[in-house]
C-alpha cells in the first residue's frame, strides 16, 4: 500500500497536534518523520511513530519542552533538551551548528537529556543541504554487546558524516552493528535471511537469520571489535560534551529510553575549499569507486540509493504498513 507524502504528513501532523503539539512544531515533527519514509528508512519514520505517540502518551516526550542553550565559548555550545521531542531537538541543534559554522568556520553542539532522534540521517542531510560538512552521533540504550561479551552493555550509537556535493550529497548514516536494530526488525518481520551474518544465535554461532540475533540480542559490532570500541568512544564523548548521561545511566526500556547525549558538527566548507574545486575531487572520489562489482551489483556511494528512493516514492507514493497505517489514522480522528 502505497500514500501520498502530503497525506502522510498531513495525518502525522493531526496527530501530534491531537497531543497538544504546537502547529509549527507539528508541522515540521511530521515532515522529519514523513521524509524518513520517504527517503526509505521505514523503521524510523511511519513504522518508528505509534512508539513515539506512546511515549508522550507515558510522559517519557513532553510536546512542549524545546531545547536551549545552557553553556557557551565560541563555536561550542551545550544545550539542555529538556525531554523534549527528540527530531525536533536535533534539528534545532544541527541548525544552530550551522550557524555558528558560518561565523567561527566550525560549529559544535551538544545536546543532553534529550529523546530518540529517529533517523540520523535526517540531520547530515539538513547539513549538507546548506552547504556545510555535517558529523553528529548519538548515544542509545544498551542494545550492543562489548566485544567478547554476551550481553548489551553499550550502545548501537549511530554516526552519521555527510558531505555537500551537486549532483548529489554524500551521506554516511550507520550504526554500530553490522545491522541496525531498525533494519534487524524488519528482516525479522519479513521472515527473510540477512545478506551477511548480522549476529550470533542461541548456539553462539554467527547467523543470518534475524529473528534469532532478535531473540540473544547479540548483534555483531562492525569490524568486530573495532566497532565496539567506536560505539564506546562516542559516548564517552558524547556524554563529556554534553553533561549527559552516557549508556550506562539511560534505561534499558526501549519506550523509557530517554536523558541521551548527541552531538552536532558543522563545518562550513565555503570558509576552506573552493566550490568547482571540491566538486570536481568529489565526482573524481564517487567515479573511482563506481566499478563493476564482483557480484555485477551496482556499487553505490553512501546517500545515492536513498536519493533513488526519495525520487521513486515521491512519484508513487510513500510504502506504509496497512495495519499501522490504520492504527495512525484513528489517532488523527
Amino acid at each position: 500500500m502505497r500514500v501520498p507524502f502530503q497525506q502522510l504528513h498531513d495525518t502525522l501532523r493531526g496527530v501530534l497536534e491531537n497531543r497538544g503539539m504546537q502547529p509549527p512544531r507539528a508541522d515540521l515533527c511530521a515532515r522529519l518523520f514523513a521524509e524518513t519514509s520517504r527517503d526509505g528508512v521505514y523503521s524510523h519514520g511511519l513504522n518508528r511513530f505509534p512508539r513515539f505517540i506512546r511515549m508522550i502518551d507515558l510522559g517519557v516526550i513532553d510536546v512542549s519542552a524545546e531545547a536551549a542553550c545552557v553553556a557557551a565559548h565560541r563555536a561550542i555550545e551545550r544545550w539542555d533538551g529538556h525531554r523534549g521531542p527528540g527530531n525536533l531537538n536535533a534539528y534545532a541543534c544541527m541548525d544552530r551548528a550551522i550557524a555558528l559554522a558560518r561565523e567561527y568556520g566550525v560549529g559544535c553542539v551538544a545536546l543532553s537529556n534529550t529523546n530518540h532522534w529517529m533517523r540520523g540521517g535526517t540531520y547530515g542531510w539538513q547539513a549538507a543541504d546548506a552547504g556545510a560538512i555535517g558529523i553528529c552521533w548519538t548515544n542509545t540504550l544498551a542494545n550492543l554487546p562489548p566485544w567478547g561479551a554476551p550481553e548489551p552493555r553499550v550502545g548501537n550509537n549511530p554516526l552519521i558524516i555527510a558531505i555537500p556535493r551537486p549532483a548529489g550529497h554524500i551521506v554516511l548514516d550507520m550504526a554500530m552493528s553490522q545491522f541496525s536494530v531498525g533494519a534487524l526488525s524488519q528482516y525479522a518481520a519479513r521472515g527473510e535471511a540477512l545478506p551477511v551474518a548480522g549476529g550470533y544465535d542461541e548456539h553462539g554461532e554467527l547467523s543470518r537469520d534475524a529473528a534469532a540475533i532478535e531473540r540473544t540480542r547479540r548483534l555483531l559490532p562492525i569490524g568486530f571489535w573495532k566497532g565496539s570500541g567506536l560505539a564506546l568512544a562516542l559516548d564517552a564523548v558524547a556524554a563529556v560534551l554534553s553533561g549527559g548521561r552516557a549508556t550506562v545511566d539511560i534505561s534499558p526500556i526501549p519506550e523509557r529510553e530517554s536523558d541521551l547525549s548527541q552531538v552536532f558538527i558543522a563545518i562550513d566548507v565555503s570558509q576552506t575549499a573552493e566550490p568547482a574545486a571540491a566538486s570536481a575531487l568529489l565526482d573524481a572520489i564517487i567515479a573511482f569507486t563506481q566499478q563493476p562489482s564482483v557480484d555485477s551489483v551496482r556499487v553505490r556511494y553512501p546517500g545515492e540509493r536513498t536519493l533513488e528512493t526519495r525520487r521513486r516514492n515521491m512519484q508513487e507514493g510513500i510504502p506504509v504498513d496497512e495495519e499501522i497505517w490504520r492504527q495512525v489514522v484513528a489517532m488523527a480522528g
